[in-house]
């Protein structure tokens, strides 16, 4: 028997020097190693907006002869976390109100502030709708008080929001359930609860559902003028999905697409994964138009230049808007001029960067 102490505790030393191997060989710069250096985007469920803008940018990188891996998750809080952490996840859309909360609590939380250091904006996009469906006789969000509540899946960004309205509007006795969207509409249909809160840029797919019976659902109007502070006012146009035939007035939250500050200085990986949010970025930028005519509804509704106040954008993305900067594609996309007058915002140099384009 061996007398080394560490004998035990590491028996196979060939598999721990070949899993050694492994991860230096990820890390390396992927030209050196002859393959597609890997790019994620966290994005949300199945049937929500996240994914399908997920798709509609991954198909912009394939265009381009590249690839981007559109990851399903449970949603803002997930997202955000993963653009920090997460090996060879670049990207991630997050809700802006997930970012006011986290930017408001690290303050105070040193441990929540080195959890986030250096995730940085990518885009503002859209506005996203607060969608509360709930039986007909339930009226207005107190309403709720004493109801069995769907309020999404824990640590979600639906799971946020619906959590900081309901404390806004003292709506304290509502039994909370920590439900996904899509498994809390079957509940909602059976009788099982009494309401779900979505968030999602409308139209969702979830919502689409035929089974869904207008005279016996509806989505709750919210004018609350406490949540009107914190929210942005909307509305949800007739005819939105088969059973709301009337406009409904709503609230709604900023979509917002991060990422992280790589310095390509610091390693291969980092220079890789800037070169990708600068690609992304500038790909983006040239195909807005082609995004709004093809892509989900709501392109037709980003707002470039509507950044969320506190956050700044990542370095790696304003280099990928610079009039020269040209994508390592390796095909041609046809499109080429579309852009020059949509633009992306960053603090102060971002927003000079945005008004150069605008003004070609």
């Amino acid at each position: 028997m061996s007398n080394n102490p560490y004998s035990e505790a590491f028996p196979h030393r060939a598999l721990i020097a070949a899993i050694l191997f492994l991860v230096a060989f990820a890390l390396m710069p992927a030209f050196a190693r002859g393959a597609e250096f890997e790019k994620n985007i966290m994005t949300g469920g199945s049937k929500g907006t996240y994914i399908q803008i997920g798709r509609d940018i991954g198909g912009l990188v394939g265009e381009c002869g590249q690839t981007l891996n559109v990851q399903e998750s449970a949603g803002s809080l997930e997202n955000l976390v993963a653009v920090k952490n997460r090996l060879f996840t670049q990207f991630g859309i997050v809700q802006s109100d997930v970012l006011e909360y986290v930017r408001t609590y690290s303050a105070s939380d040193a441990e929540l502030r080195r959890a986030l250091f250096g995730v940085r904006i990518m885009f503002p996009l859209y506005n996203e709708e607060i969608h509360v469906l709930a039986r007909r006789d339930i009226a207005r969000l107190q309403d709720l008080s004493g109801k069995k509540v769907a309020i999404g899946k824990a640590d979600s960004g639906t799971w946020l929001t619906a959590s900081l309205v309901l404390d806004i509007l003292r709506v304290n006795d509502a039994e909370r359930l920590a439900v996904a969207s899509d498994a809390a509409l079957p509940m909602l249909l059976s009788g099982e609860i009494d309401a779900l809160f979505y968030v999602a840029g409308a139209p969702t797919k979830l919502f689409v559902d035929p089974s869904i019976d207008g005279a016996r659902f509806h989505l709750l109007d919210i004018t609350d003028a406490p949540l009107l502070a914190t929210y942005t006012e909307s509305e949800i146009a007739g005819g939105t999905y088969p059973f709301q035939p009337e406009p409904v007035a709503g609230i709604a939250v900023k979509a917002v697409l991060m990422t992280y500050d790589y310095d390509p200085a610091k390693s291969p990986y980092h220079k890789d994964s800037c070169r990708a949010a600068g690609d992304i970025a500038n790909l983006v930028l040239a195909n807005m138009d082609h995004l709004r005519e093809t892509g989900h509804p709501k392109w037709k509704d980003v707002d470039l230049a509507a950044l969320p106040p506190g956050w700044k954008v990542g370095d790696c993305v304003k280099a990928g808007m610079a009039k020269d900067y040209k994508p390592l594609c390796n095909r041609t996309v046809e499109r080429t001029a579309a852009a020059a007058e949509n633009a992306v915002p960053v603090d102060q140099e971002y927003l000079r960067l945005l008004r150069q384009r605008l003004e070609q």
